[in-house]
């Protein structure tokens, strides 16, 4: 398969940070398009080429690479691209995006001769930045080792997770893990502000010990201990609609999940107290009786 122009579709938040990686690292021409201008000329000042429809991009790349809010949006933009009489070899959905309609997708694409591959990011939007996201993929080997050299310029670490699907299992269970585990960060940090302890004190000190955690040192440290939750970062609205995905994985796996339960019905109350745009671990102000 002889790729000579890549495609990217949605330049948000990650999307524009992992498209200007693409760039600047592929040594292959970039053709851009989101619907929103601002977004899209910012890819064009770091080397994107400007492209005026999700057409566009389907007919002129071999490869198209999507990064949109959900499911809804990458069946819409597929269907777009599969609708044209000239497509891309492969589809790459970056997405966080639902298993079974991944799946389905898969399905639709291959019977109009498209591969479709997904693989959704975890990471922070600094390491968007930097390139160095984790990066699971659901593909055939064959094709993971084609757009393996593509999603090494966006990600530090790429993993084959399996066929198509299985990269998406696994960023939604990460994602799970990581509301969890603000959950428990938010009921501690409560707690020891109750009992007289300093916030900043005490989640330093836990990061000596066994408590310790990626999310203690990030999310925990920048928004729990100096109670600020900046909006439109990853919002409550995102996280609940990852842990739906996450709690709808379990329900057809037969798995009782009553961790992941509560911490959804914490982030829905959370919702419905007004904060639905602040970042996620605003949970806290539940917890402890602000909300």
């Amino acid at each position: 398969m002889v790729v000579r122009t890549l495609g990217f579709i949605g330049l948000g938040v990650m999307g524009g940070a992992m498209c200007a990686n693409l760039v600047r690292r592929s040594d292959l021409p970039v053709v851009a398009f989101d619907r929103v201008a601002a977004a899209l000329d910012q890819a064009v000042e770091v080397g994107a080429d400007r492209a005026g429809s999700v057409a566009e991009v389907a007919r002129r790349a071999d490869v198209v690479f999507l990064s949109l809010p959900s499911i809804v949006q990458v069946e819409e933009v597929v269907e777009e691209i599969l609708a044209g009489d000239d497509r891309p070899q492969i589809i790459v959905d970056m997405s966080t995006s639902d298993v079974n309609g991944t799946r389905a997708l898969g399905e639709r694409a291959s019977e109009a001769g498209v591969v479709f591959i997904d693989a959704p990011v975890a990471r922070l939007r600094q390491a968007a930045i930097d390139g160095t996201l984790l990066i699971t993929v659901g593909a055939e080997r064959e094709h993971f080792d084609t757009v393996l050299p593509l999603l090494s310029t966006m990600g530090s670490d790429v993993v084959h997770a399996g066929p198509l699907g299985s990269g998406q299992v696994i960023k939604i269970i990460n994602n799970m893990v990581v509301f969890q585990n603000i959950n428990a960060l938010a009921e501690a940090m409560a707690i020891g502000r109750a009992s007289g302890v300093d916030g900043k004190v005490l989640f330093e000190t836990l990061q000596l010990g066994s408590a310790d955690s990626f999310q203690l040192r990030n999310a925990a440290m920048d928004s729990l201990v100096t109670d600020e939750y900046a909006p439109k970062r990853f919002p409550t609205l995102y996280a609940i609609k990852d842990l739906r995905l996450a709690l709808t994985l379990a329900q057809e796996a037969g798995i009782h999940a009553p961790g992941a339960t509560q911490t959804m019905e914490l982030l829905e109350r959370t919702r419905d107290a007004g904060y639905e745009d602040e970042y996620y671990p605003v949970m806290i102000k539940l917890i402890d009786g602000r909300g």
